[in-house]
């Protein structure tokens, strides 16, 4: 379990190392007491400035994990990121 201490992305950030590739719905799981709200807003803070890499697996699913030493964090190129698409959730 992680320590309930630090940023949101910092806390992340730390669950993506622990599940490189996990999917964006299960870092809510992972994270409890965080909204999906706070989990997406940081994911989308953390994939614009390079910090994680957002892949789109399917129709709305999307896997999370850190950039390689290949993919560079933030180049002066247009971005390739997925932009993440906010879907409304059942109640």
């Amino acid at each position: 379990m992680l320590l309930q201490q630090g940023t949101v992305a910092d806390r992340i950030l730390e669950a993506v190392r622990c599940a490189p590739g996990c999917e964006l719905d299960d870092l809510e799981l992972r994270l409890p007491d965080l909204t999906w709200n706070q989990v997406f807003l940081a994911i989308d803070r953390l994939s614009r400035t390079g910090q994680v890499r957002v892949t789109a697996k399917g129709l709305g699913v999307y896997t999370v994990r850190l950039p390689t030493k290949d993919s560079p964090g933030r180049s002066k190129q247009p971005s390739r990121h997925v932009p993440l698409r906010k879907e409304k959730r059942a109640a």
